[in-house]
C-alpha cells in the first residue's frame, strides 16, 4: 500500500498533516487528518481561580483570543450566578463584533480567497494574499489592511488591548465606554458596512461570475449532508455572543434547541487513537463513524451551518444577503462546503451592521458595567460562536472558586469529523490510478478543509517562519519514490 503525506498543511491557523493511503491499483483507500500536538489546556487550568480564566484561556490562540475571552467570562458569570448589567453585555458583544469583522476579513482574503481569486491550480507562489492584492489591485489591498486595523481598534478601545483583551470579569467588564470612543467606533462601523458590501460584490464578480468556480462550488466533490448547529437569538436569528443553539438535520428540519447548560445532553466527544483532537457528535443521533446522512451524528458548526440552522439575520442588509445566498444556491439547507466562503461574507456584513447598532445604542456608554458577585461559586457553562464554530467552556469549582474540572469544545473541534470526511472525499476524487499527483491536486485536497477555517492552534510555530508543503510518496517497502515540494 502506498502512503502519501501532506505535512504540514497550509493556509490555516496551527499545524496538521494529512496521510493518504493508496490501494494496489493507485486509488485512495483511506485518509487521516492528524493533529499531532497535545496542548492540554483543560488540565493545566485545573487549580486556577475561575476569575483568571478570561485572561488565561485567551492565550490559547492569537487568532481568536476574543472568543475564548468571552466564553470564559460567560462561564465565570454562570459559576458565580451573576448577571452582568445590560451595558456590560452590549460592550462585550460590541467588542466581539469588531473581532468577528477582523477574523472573517482575514480568512476570506488571506486563507480561503486565494483559491478562487487566483484559481486552485495557480502557482503556489501566487496563490496567497500577495497574489490576491496583485490581481485585484493595491487599493483593495489597502482596504483589507484598513479593515483589520479598524477591527483591532474596536477590540482595543473596549478590551484594553488589540490582542488578548483584558476587560471581561465575572459580572461584567472593567470599564465603561467614553463618548469619544463610542463615536470613533460608530465611524469605523459605518466604514465596515461599506467594506463588507464591497467584499460581497467582489465575490459576485470573481467567483459567481466564473462558471468554472460555480461548478466547483455546486459539484459533489466538496458536498456532505450533515447536521448543522448555530447560536440564535429569541427570534431564531444568528447571534454570535448569546442565545441558544439551534440544531437542524440534513433536510433542514429542526431537531431542537439547547441552552448552554444543556450541552452535555446533546454533544458527546469521541476519541480516536491516531490524533490528539477529539470528535464531537450529536448524542441524540449517535456515532456511526465518518459518514454523513440523517443516521450519522456528525454535525458541522461553521458560517454555512449557522445560516442553515437559523431563520435569518438580525440586521437588514445581512438579511438581504442571506436571502440571495439561498436563492442562488437553490434553497435551504446548503451542503456544498465551498459555499462557506460566501456565507462568511454574509456574516461579515452582519458583524459590521451590528457594530453600528451597538455603537448607537443609548445604553452603550452607561457607567453601570459591573455587578459584584456575591454567591458561592459552583459550576458554569459559557457559549459563544467563534468564527470557526461553537465554543463551549465548562467549569466546575470548589467553594473558593478554584477550578476542579475544565472542559473546552473549541470551534474547530466541532468540525473535525466533517473535515476528515471532506478530505477523504476530495482525495478520492482527484487522486486516482494513472494520475500524476501535482501540487495543484494537493491544493484541491487541502481546499476540502479550508472552508471550515480550522484553527489548530494555538499553535505550533515553525522556525524560521517557513511553511513548506512536502508530499512524500513511498512504495510498499517504505522506500521514497518521489517528493513534491511547494518551496
Amino acid at each position: 500500500m502506498t502512503r502519501l503525506t501532506i505535512d504540514p498543511i497550509t493556509r490555516l491557523e496551527g499545524h496538521g498533516k494529512i496521510e493518504i493511503f493508496l490501494d494496489d491499483d493507485g486509488n485512495v483507500a483511506n485518509t487521516y487528518f492528524q493533529i499531532p500536538e497535545l496542548r492540554g489546556f483543560e488540565r493545566f487550568c485545573v487549580g486556577r481561580p475561575v476569575e483568571e480564566m478570561p485572561l488565561l484561556t485567551n492565550r490559547i490562540c492569537g487568532v481568536c483570543p476574543e472568543a475564548h475571552h468571552m466564553a470564559a467570562a460567560k462561564a465565570a458569570d454562570a459559576v458565580y450566578g451573576v448577571e452582568p448589567p445590560p451595558a456590560a453585555k452590549k460592550l462585550r458583544e460590541l467588542l466581539y463584533s469588531g473581532f468577528y469583522f477582523t477574523d472573517h476579513t482575514t480568512h476570506f482574503y488571506a486563507l480561503g480567497g486565494p483559491d478562487f481569486v487566483m484559481g486552485p491550480d495557480a502557482p503556489v507562489a501566487e496563490r496567497n494574499i500577495l497574489g490576491v492584492i496583485h490581481k485585484v489591485g493595491l487599493e483593495i489591498g489597502g482596504k483589507v489592511i484598513q479593515a483589520r486595523q479598524y477591527g483591532h481598534r474596536i477590540v482595543e478601545l473596549i478590551g484594553g488591548r488589540k490582542v488578548h483583551p483584558c476587560t471581561s470579569i465575572p459580572g461584567g467588564v472593567t470599564k465603561a465606554l467614553k463618548e469619544h470612543e463610542r463615536a470613533e467606533i460608530e465611524k469605523m462601523g459605518r466604514w465596515a458596512i461599506e467594506f463588507a458590501q464591497f467584499s460581497l460584490k467582489l465575490f459576485d464578480d470573481i467567483v459567481l461570475g466564473n462558471p468554472a468556480y460555480v461548478d466547483l462550488i455546486l459539484g459533489d466533490v466538496y458536498a456532505h449532508r450533515t447536521y448543522s448547529i448555530g447560536l440564535v437569538d429569541a427570534n431564531n436569528k444568528i447571534n454570535f455572543y448569546d442565545g441558544r443553539v439551534s440544531v437542524v438535520d440534513p433536510d433542514g428540519a429542526r431537531l431542537g434547541f439547547y441552552t448552554p447548560a444543556e450541552y452535555t445532553e446533546w454533544i458527546s466527544e469521541r476519541v480516536e487513537p491516531w490524533t490528539y483532537l477529539k470528535f464531537p457528535y450529536l448524542k441524540k443521533i449517535g456515532w456511526k463513524g465518518f459518514v454523513d446522512g440523517k443516521e450519522s451524528g456528525v454535525y458541522t458548526s461553521t458560517p454555512l451551518s449557522r445560516l442553515n440552522a437559523s431563520d435569518g439575520m438580525a440586521t437588514p442588509l445581512a438579511q438581504e444577503a442571506y436571502e440571495r445566498f439561498f436563492s442562488v444556491l437553490g434553497g435551504k439547507p446548503v451542503h456544498q462546503r465551498l459555499a462557506t466562503h460566501w456565507a462568511r461574507l454574509v456574516e461579515l456584513l452582519y458583524a459590521a451592521e451590528r457594530i453600528v447598532e451597538l455603537a448607537t445604542d443609548p445604553e452603550i456608554t452607561s457607567p453601570k458595567v459591573h455587578a459584584v458577585p456575591t454567591a458561592t461559586p459552583t459550576e458554569g457553562i459559557g457559549v459563544v460562536e467563534a468564527p470557526r464554530g461553537l465554543l463551549t467552556h465548562h467549569y466546575v469549582t470548589d467553594e473558593r472558586g478554584l477550578l476542579k474540572k475544565v472542559n473546552l469544545i473549541v470551534g474547530t473541534t466541532n468540525n473535525y469529523a466533517a473535515m476528515s470526511m471532506s478530505i477523504k472525499k476530495a482525495a478520492q476524487a482527484f487522486i486516482k490510478q494513472g494520475v500524476v499527483v501535482t501540487e495543484g491536486i494537493l491544493n484541491r485536497v487541502e481546499m476540502a478543509f479550508r472552508p471550515y477555517d480550522p484553527c489548530f492552534g494555538c499553535a505550533t510555530h515553525a522556525l524560521p517562519g517557513e511553511m513548506p508543503l512536502v508530499l512524500t510518496i513511498r512504495d510498499a517497502k517504505g522506500e521514497v519514490v518521489r517528493q513534491v515540494r511547494n518551496c
